[in-house]
């Protein structure tokens, strides 16, 4: 199975004194040598290969070639671009050598370099992923092409009912991975293949499946038509064709995953297990661990790291706590969070609606307040939505999209908004910080937006850094004067230990053997979140082992780096400038961003 992976995945004053420095610029690339120029013609050349083997990328980059191909999932596909991979460096190995490399060059040589080993590591693993678990091959492709596949002509049309036509071929290629790896013992939990089924049912109801309403890829596809005004007849001849690209070779597809499914469960146990029960199960966490995270932190110490953060942002909750006013113990604060009326919309179109509004106008004003601390703010604009019915789920975590580094299509914040007592208004504020201004959308549109370095820098990604960033914003905002309510303060809290409760939960599951039980429990006496929440969050670290991992690890490795340049540099020390050398190169192994950081501070030094 394709291994998912997270690549595409510290005190701070900001007074009168610090905004009012003299600004200490981020450290510059030096001067790009003829070797350098060679190397970056050279990456990007060799980026521009990659991406010929993978035309969904290429559309999720606002581009049209092939665009009426999907990338082949096979394990034959998968193994031709690692040996395209280890061609690919062991030639740049060949051409350049490291010591005659500017700094930001060198970067871009190791970078490459790293990502064979990362790839060798996830092809030696590729068993034992969960291909038809959440966000699996059955919705990610039906998603990509409502999300991702944008028509302007009547050719892009065209090539959306062609691509229509592949999904079926290519959730089967999927499936016979699926059946490969069960052979072997890797199996997703059972609660995973009763939503994968029931994901199936949407899916596959409504037209032109049945007589129901549109489905949502059909709904799609008929917007899409009607967008380009074309004549009645044309109209109809794409729609009977993207009818007949649906029912013909995709509902049987579906079909065969739905009876796959439900033959196979009754091979899993009632009670869902860690990666530690799979075949070589605690190498492949800590393979996972090392990938998710970009260290060599093992189990045991992301989960006395965990720990000990869990305690720490118990204090603060208890703080908050009496300047509310609440008198009772924290667990019992958590009950009155998860409870009170007032703390969630209405289960109505309105309810989701406010719900949507609200997070639309802390975003506005999160957005008027970024050049206080930013050098450089992306163009391409964000939209809030909520998931698509075929995907949505009771208590889901909310999530980021990228939009196109042309600006064409914008960055995406979805909400799951299924169950609205899961989605507290007290926990809307940090999520717009997180997902959207100053967030991820900002993070990986303003690497996207780079120049002068190589193309795929503005494109990769590694969990540990998006994610820490994602999370370090929350805190930025509670610096910078923000969650002025004290109830969304204090879920601001909630999220920040739900980030410290996932190092404790997911090495208790994957090493330690945890139940879900003992998870839940460890979980809801140290959250406020609402217990379907809760139960969605413990199941998604089920299934995707380590990805939980590499938000606080990220988080707690910024946060280190900027005590340090503020420790290093005194007065000196500018908020900008540290925010635009963490952004200024896109996304990083944490290792990578420590050395760059040090570089700053050098350089800062000697000015």
């Amino acid at each position: 199975m394709s291994m998912q992976l997270s690549r595409r995945d510290f005190g701070l004053s900001v007074g009168g004194a610090l905004l009012g420095s003299t600004m200490l610029r981020p450290v510059p690339a030096a001067a790009q040598t003829g070797l350098d120029r060679e190397l970056t013609a050279y990456l990007d050349a060799q980026y521009e290969a990659e991406l010929a083997m993978d035309p969904m990328e290429l559309t999720a980059q606002g581009r049209k070639d092939q665009y009426d191909q999907l990338t082949d999932g096979s394990e034959a596909a998968e193994l031709k671009r690692l040996e395209w991979r280890r061609r690919s460096v062991a030639e740049m190995k060949r051409r350049f050598d490291p010591a005659r490399l500017s700094d930001d060059a060198r970067v871009s040589f190791d970078m490459w370099a790293l990502e064979l080993e990362r790839a060798e590591e996830a092809y030696r693993w590729r068993g034992h992923g969960y291909t038809f678990a959440r966000g699996g091959y059955h919705t990610r492709l039906p998603n990509f092409m409502i999300n991702q596949h944008r028509v302007d002509t009547p050719a892009d049309m065209e090539a959306y009912i062609r691509r229509v036509s592949q999904i079926g071929p290519a959730l089967d290629v999927q499936l016979e991975r699926a059946k490969a790896a069960a052979a072997t013992g890797v199996r997703m939990p059972r609660f995973s293949y009763e939503q994968s089924a029931q994901e199936v049912t949407r899916l596959t109801a409504g037209a032109p499946f049945d007589a129901g309403p549109d489905s949502a890829l059909f709904a799609d596809g008929k917007a899409k038509i009607a967008g380009l005004k074309l004549s009645q007849a044309e109209s109809e001849r794409l729609t009977r064709a993207l009818a007949e690209a649906m029912t013909s070779g995709m509902k049987p597809a579906y079909e065969r995953l739905a009876a796959w499914l439900a033959a196979d469960v009754a091979n899993t146990t009632p009670d869902a297990r860690g990666a530690g029960a799979l075949p070589d199960g605690a190498a492949f966490y800590e393979a996972m661990l090392r990938l998710q995270t970009t260290t060599s932190m093992t189990a045991e110490q992301i989960h006395e790291l965990g720990l000990a953060e869990v305690k720490r942002i118990r204090g603060e909750m208890e703080a908050l706590k009496a300047r509310i006013g609440f008198t009772g113990a924290l667990e019992e604060f958590f009950v009155f969070m998860r409870t009170d009326d007032r703390f969630y919309v209405s289960d109505d179109d309105a309810g989701r609606a406010r719900y949507l509004k609200i997070a639309d106008d802390y975003l506005a004003g999160m957005y008027a307040a970024l050049p206080r601390y930013f050098a450089r703010i992306p163009k391409t604009p964000l939209v809030v939505k909520r998931v698509e019915s075929f995907r949505e789920e009771p208590g889901g975590a909310a999530h980021y999209y990228s939009g196109a580094p042309d600006g064409s299509r914008p960055g995406i914040f979805y909400v799951h908004l299924a169950d609205v007592r899961a989605t507290p208004i007290y926990e809307i504020e940090g999520t717009c910080y997180h997902e959207g201004w100053p967030g991820h959308h900002m993070q990986i549109m303003l690497a996207q937006e780079m120049t002068g370095t190589p193309k795929f820098r503005g494109q990769y990604g590694y969990g540990a850094y998006i994610e820490g960033w994602g999370l370090y914003v929350e805190q930025l905002a509670k610096e910078a004067g923000f969650y002025t309510d004290p109830y969304s303060d204090f879920g601001r809290l909630g999220r920040e230990i739900w980030r410290a409760i996932r190092l404790v939960v997911d090495t208790g599951i994957h090493a330690k053997g945890w139940s879900e039980e003992q998870a839940l429990e460890f979980y809801s006496a140290n959250s406020p979140q609402p217990m379907g929440k809760i139960r969605s969050e413990i199941r998604r670290y089920f299934v995707n082992p380590g990805q939980a991992t590499s938000y606080k690890v990220g988080m707690v490795r910024i946060l280190e780096l900027r005590e340090m340049a503020k420790r290093e540099l005194g007065p000196r020390f500018d908020l900008k400038a540290f925010h635009e050398t963490v952004l200024g190169a896109g996304s990083l192994p944490l290792n990578v961003l420590e050395a760059r950081v040090g570089r700053w501070i050098a350089s800062a030094k000697a000015a």
